[in-house]
């Protein structure tokens, strides 16, 4: 049995059939322990169901910006299409406008319900939307 970078092996003797997930969970920490830090982002859990992932894309324009949802990743993607005709001289460069990708793995029955750039910020709103039949419920109890 090898130890993984999370150290989940306690937590196998709980749990039978879930091998993928403690490999995906490790996948994802070595993954984030990586030097990719750009851009950077904040997830913020905005209610009970409700969180947002906010990227500082500085220097992005809408068309340079693509979210991709499919299964449970999210993938954003920003691509600066150069313009020929607007050449500039740079004295000094700090807006590290390049090409990026992030990918986020998102839980089951959660739906990106929008997106906005505002002041170089892009906000991707998520919504978990559990459907009713599996809620917790009370059962009747008859005589």
């Amino acid at each position: 049995m090898t130890r993984t970078h999370l150290d989940l092996v306690p937590l196998q003797k709980f749990v039978i059939g879930y091998d993928q997930l403690f490999h995906d969970m490790d996948k994802m920490y070595t993954n984030s322990t990586s030097n990719n830090t750009y851009p950077p982002y904040n997830i913020v859990k905005a209610g009970e169901n409700d969180f947002t992932i906010s990227l500082a894309v500085a220097g992005f324009k809408m068309d340079d910006l693509d979210i991709i949802h499919e299964g449970n990743k999210l993938s954003i993607q920003g691509e600066v299409k150069k313009d020929d005709t607007a050449i500039q001289e740079y004295l000094y460069k700090g807006i590290a406008n390049r090409s990026f990708m992030r990918v986020f793995t998102i839980a089951e029955y959660m739906d990106v319900t929008g997106a906005s750039l505002e002041f170089g910020i892009l906000t991707i709103y998520i919504k978990r939307n559990i459907p009713e039949r599996l809620q917790p419920r009370k059962i009747e109890i008859k005589n």
